[in-house]
């Protein structure tokens, strides 16, 4: 009987050959596995991130101002620091620091809150000048609501129709915190600035080791720098910002110039919806004040060219050498703290990614796997 090569009989096998029996093939690569505790560990991550969100949101009374008067009290901590090197007790520097802040927020208060009573008085009256100033786009509108038709959509839009202004009160009531809340942010701050480096020394001594307490004081200090730094920078800019808007509203002849640029100026501290609010604005305000829809844009058209040059080169160009930010962080942390507490939110989402990014260089370890170059 003839055999083939492939067709050894039993007696003919190695020792380690069974009949039928495939090896495996040591080439290939097992998918990786996920353990149970990892998926377990991961889920309750989650559930801590959501339970701390939700715990934040509900007691937003409390947290908004203690986390509101930790971080601007973290940035005011150089100036009391300077004072105390001058011979000024830290508490007397607090009260001296938080009575100039409270003084100059008042003052940019009172400028814009005059105007803006004034307005608010003649909402209906105003409601119906703008209403007809802009009936330059009913043409615009019925060749819109002619496509539509075409089209087979549906006919909801034939002409500009004005907001109703049962959104004023809420409006108000939304962005004014409450009496509690102001007092709560004040006492909070002073004590703060007056006990922070107190507080300070308690932080770092709560750790045992050399190294611990070494970290810890790194990033305490990078987070004071970075965020004094921050105010400082962004305040000078917001000023210079509100400056140019006032002489854009003089030269352009629109009322109460004053007014505008201090709005400017609390605006900008937002960033990314506080230039649009302010151009929207000054629309609002040139097209009711002014008789023709041109002179009216003026003033906003001007803002928007200043604010796209600050936005894209000045502002860069001086913080971009302190703190790199990216747009899509800075853009989410925004979207997420003004969803979560509102304007004050907003004007927090800034400083707090500051802190989340110097938290995650020192605690992040440094051998981390790099991405090839392109």
């Amino acid at each position: 009987m003839r055999v083939l090569p492939n067709e050894r009989g039993p007696h003919e096998r190695g020792p380690n050959e069974a009949g039928g029996t495939p090896l495996p093939d040591s080439k290939t690569e097992l998918p990786p596995v996920i353990r149970r505790a990892e998926v377990v560990a991961f889920a309750l991550v989650a559930l801590l991130v959501i339970c701390v969100v939700a715990v934040l949101y509900a007691a937003k009374a409390f947290f908004l101002p203690v986390v509101m008067a930790f971080v601007v009290g973290t940035m005011l901590s150089p100036a009391a620091g300077f004072l105390e090197r001058h011979h000024i007790p830290r508490s007397v520097s607090a009260v001296l620091i938080v009575t100039a802040v409270g003084a100059a927020g008042a003052f940019i208060v009172g400028l814009i809150s005059s105007p803006l009573m004034e307005w608010s008085n003649r909402l209906p009256e105003l409601g119906s000048l703008l209403k007809d100033k802009l009936h330059v786009f009913d043409r615009p509108l019925a060749l819109w609501h002619q496509l539509q038709t075409m089209l087979g959509g549906s006919d909801g839009l034939s002409s500009l129709q004005m907001p109703k202004f049962d959104w004023v009160q809420p409006t108000i009531e939304f962005l004014s915190p409450t009496f509690t809340e102001f007092l709560l942010f004040f006492v909070t701050l002073i004590l703060f600035i007056a006990s922070w480096r107190d507080l300070r020394r308690a932080l770092i001594l709560t750790f045992a080791d050399h190294d611990s307490r070494l970290r810890t004081l790194k990033i305490l200090n990078e987070i004071e720098e970075q965020l004094g730094g921050y105010l400082l920078t962004v305040t000078a800019i917001n000023l210079g910002v509100g400056a140019a808007t006032g002489i854009i509203c003089a030269v352009t002849g629109m009322p109460n110039p004053a007014a505008l640029a201090a709005l400017a100026v609390v605006l900008n501290f937002f960033p990314i919806i506080g230039p649009v609010a302010m151009f929207v604005t000054l629309s609002a305000v040139g097209i009711v004040s002014f008789s023709t829809l041109g002179a009216g844009l003026m003033a906003p058209l001007a803002f928007a060219a200043f604010t796209f040059l600050e936005g894209h080169f000045i502002t860069p160009a001086i913080i971009g050498r302190r703190i790199e930010l990216n747009a899509l962080a800075v853009f989410i942390a925004l979207a997420f703290w003004t969803w979560l507490w509102g304007p004050m939110g907003g004007f927090l989402s800034s400083p707090l990614l500051i802190v989340a990014l110097v938290l995650k260089e020192h605690l992040l370890p440094e051998q981390s796997p790099q991405l090839p170059p392109d």
